[in-house]
């Protein structure tokens, strides 16, 4: 249908946050507010509660257990996740792999491996991985979601689109569907449609700091800076809002607008917390 890309184009593999997806969509090291979140959504609602704890502390429990049984599934799915929430993408993709083979008809574990090859930067995998931890007739949204954000990375943002909008069929106005799909428009530089896309996602989802960084983004790039600092610092603290403003500047500032956009990827993020 669509051409697949072997080498993603620059700005959407930039845009890829490194860190955690790292996401948390860690997503590694990520905080979880501002600017540092500017990327597409790929975890799960069940990695917000893990990011709300010490994931090293969870690295100490569950590698015990791991290591004492490598085939406990329930071990490996939260060691793995906290190798995610601390930027070891390396290590999680290993201990999920194993953990996917020996427990093949996972659901659970084939969602955070996919979600794990994502934040190494293996999206064509993590694309196909995702697609087996859920089916037509039982289809997860947020799932369809995160398979949409690896297309986008791939360069492949009308197919991406068609997975956020299956995604919104079961989940309308899903604030973080709409962030996915704004930053899409972002990507192929559709920027009127983005900004559209993320008011929306803003004003049904506002708390999300992911929309906003996003949408300060959208608004950024078309040349309206004051409005984009206002929206990237709104109901923040005093240092985190100049924070966010200086690295929205920073963004901004550049000449080439592509490095500008790729320039919100390098940013340690903000956990997936995801959230989703």
């Amino acid at each position: 249908m669509f051409q697949k890309l072997s080498h993603p184009p620059r700005a959407a593999r930039l845009l890829a946050c490194t860190s955690s997806l790292m996401l948390a969509l860690g997503l590694g090291g990520c905080q979880t507010s501002g600017l540092s979140d500017v990327t597409g959504s790929i975890d799960e609602k069940a990695e917000v509660s893990s990011r709300a704890g010490d994931p090293r502390r969870d690295i100490e429990l569950y590698q015990e257990r791991y290591r004492a049984n490598p085939k406990d599934a329930d071990a490996a799915l939260k060691y793995g996740k906290a190798l995610r929430a601390t930027g070891q993408r390396s290590q999680a993709v290993a201990v999920l792999e194993q953990a996917s083979i020996a427990h093949p008809g996972n659901k659970l574990l084939l969602a955070a491996y996919g979600r794990a090859l994502a934040d190494n930067g293996n999206f064509q995998q993590a694309f196909d991985v995702l697609g087996r931890a859920h089916s037509p007739d039982d289809p997860d949204w947020r799932l369809l979601s995160a398979q949409g954000a690896t297309l986008d990375q791939l360069g492949r943002y009308e197919e991406a689109r068609q997975y956020y909008a299956s995604a919104l069929k079961i989940a309308p106005d899903q604030p973080s569907v709409l962030s996915n799909l704004g930053l899409s428009y972002v990507l192929s530089k559709e920027l009127p449609k983005a900004e559209e896309t993320l008011r929306r996602a803003h004003s049904i989802g506002g708390s999300d700091p992911r929309v906003r960084a996003n949408l300060a983004l959208a608004v950024g790039l078309q040349g309206n800076l004051a409005e984009a600092e206002k929206i990237a610092k709104a109901d923040l603290p005093p240092a985190e809002a100049a924070a966010n403003v200086a690295q929205l500047k920073r963004m901004l500032s550049r000449k080439d607008k592509e490095d500008a956009r790729a320039e919100a990827g390098k940013m340690p993020i903000a956990a997936a917390r995801r959230s989703d």
